[in-house]
């Protein structure tokens, strides 16, 4: 038996490749609900996502698996407009026209900035197409040194420094610009004469969560089952063991079960790999607090809005200014994003009640015409390691999928700190990484098999 420890996405991934393969795997998840950071909420319609998501036509891996699962129709491609709240006042940054029509740039600005986003370098006046294909080249140049050199300080100071403060807060100094380059490359496809194209499921992610899951097998997955110990024997995984004290889903089982395993794949933060093996991981990572919030009323005109002053969020997307309130019972969805660099900040040690009101007292600010009293429920959702900070030098402390030198043959690391997850996170990142190892896996065993 093949073991995975971690039942989000990049887990239920390499289970799925792994039985393709013809292997026999479980799948060992601590939480009550599967997906990890794709869990969602109810509403009364379509379940909703916990942290907002969307697909970018770059990411080609999640469709394929969509389509394999036979849910690839349910992908709609759609117009994600986006703006930017500077002084007080929304401004759309869709097409051409309301581009050239912000203010906070010049026209040379925006043509330098506009370049960048292209993939060209017009420094030396003959616009080179390649400069920006190796990421590896400015890992250790920060985005500051990076748009400073090929745009303009003014395009740093007024359009780039508010984003990266928003984003990562006090470490924004020490962003890699290729995080930031991967980012706009990222980003993908547009519409010129609306805006940004992204991908999302008719029914939400859970959609394709649903399916990966009856694909691997319900009897093949197990929620509320901590892994609690992996043991390696002479150079080589022999065992996990699994805490089922909180679960029914296994009748007869002790509160805690050994499982001789012929693989490991550990799919979830280092911290947990560091708990389980001794393996340490250098990445720091941020937390996120993600609101979301059921209103009567619509607050946006747009989908997404970057806030560029001093706020205790960095986001506000309107989800139902993307897919149609209709899908939800009517209600339109607002999510209110804020990433925490540090748990001591004080955000995170508010509770859920304070953060509401300090977010609602800062939407009311900007938007005076919002009334709070069409605000019908406010959710939060926490996660203390909801994303890397890509700081200068982050491919040298990247987990190796592999994992036979550091700790022992057989064991494997997909989880959030992969090289799948560079120069950004995302769940076709986590779909990569499980096949990555699900196809070292295969050829190991198989190979041992063949001694």
């Amino acid at each position: 038996m093949i073991g995975v420890v971690g039942g989000g996405i990049a887990g239920l991934a390499a289970a799925y490749r792994l039985q393709q393969r013809g292997h026999d795997v479980q799948v060992f998840e601590a939480a009550p609900q599967l997906g990890g950071l794709a869990a969602t909420y109810e509403t009364p319609g379509d379940d909703i996502e916990q942290f907002y998501h969307h697909l970018s036509k770059s990411e080609e891996t999640i469709v394929d698996l969509a389509e394999e699962l036979g849910v690839g129709d349910r992908i709609e491609w759609r117009v994600g407009t986006n703006g930017y709240y500077v002084d007080g006042v929304v401004h759309p940054l869709d097409t051409p026209w309301e581009i050239l029509a912000y203010p906070h740039m010049s026209l040379y600005d925006k043509f330098r900035l506009g370049m960048l986003t292209q993939g060209v370098d017009v420094r030396g006046g003959l616009p080179d197409f390649d400069a920006y294909d190796d990421l590896s080249e400015y890992e250790h140049v920060t985005v500051r040194e990076f748009v400073e050199e090929h745009t303009t300080t003014s395009v740093y100071e007024n359009f780039v420094d508010p984003l990266l403060d928003g984003k990562y807060g006090d470490r924004k100094d020490d962003i890699s610009a290729a995080w930031f380059l991967g980012r706009v490359r990222f980003r993908g496809e547009r519409d010129l004469l609306r805006g940004e194209i992204l991908g999302y499921f008719d029914g939400g992610f859970g959609v394709l969560l649903d399916a990966l899951v009856d694909a691997v097998g319900r009897e093949n997955i197990t929620t509320n089952a901590p892994v609690t110990d992996l043991t390696v024997e002479d150079g080589q995984v022999n065992s996990l063991t699994v805490d089922y004290d909180g679960t029914e889903a296994v009748p007869g089982a002790d509160a805690e079960e050994t499982h001789e395993v012929d693989a490991a794949v550990v799919a979830t933060m280092p911290n947990v790999l560091e708990s389980l093996t001794g393996f340490p991981c250098e990445i720091d990572f941020q937390g996120a607090i993600c609101g979301l919030v059921t209103m009567e009323e619509s607050l946006l005109d747009t989908y997404w809005l970057n806030v560029a002053h001093d706020a205790p969020f960095g986001a506000l997307i309107e989800h139902t200014n993307f897919v149609e309130r209709e899908r939800y019972g009517g209600d339109h969805l607002l999510y209110v994003a804020s990433y925490v660099q540090d748990e001591t900040e004080d955000l995170w040690q508010l509770d859920d009640d304070e953060v509401r009101e300090r977010w609602l007292t800062e939407i009311e600010s900007m938007f005076p015409d919002f009334d709070r009293a069409a605000v019908s429920e406010f959710r939060i959702a926490r996660n203390p390691r909801a994303a890397p900070i890509y700081e200068c030098g982050y491919l040298d402390l990247v987990v190796p999928y592999q994992l036979d030198e550091e700790v022992g043959e057989g064991v494997y690391y997909a989880g959030m700190a992969s090289e799948a997850q560079y120069p950004e996170r995302s769940l076709n990142g986590g779909v990569v990484a499980g096949y990555e190892v699900a196809d070292r896996i295969d050829a190991q065993v198989g190979a041992r098999t063949d001694e």
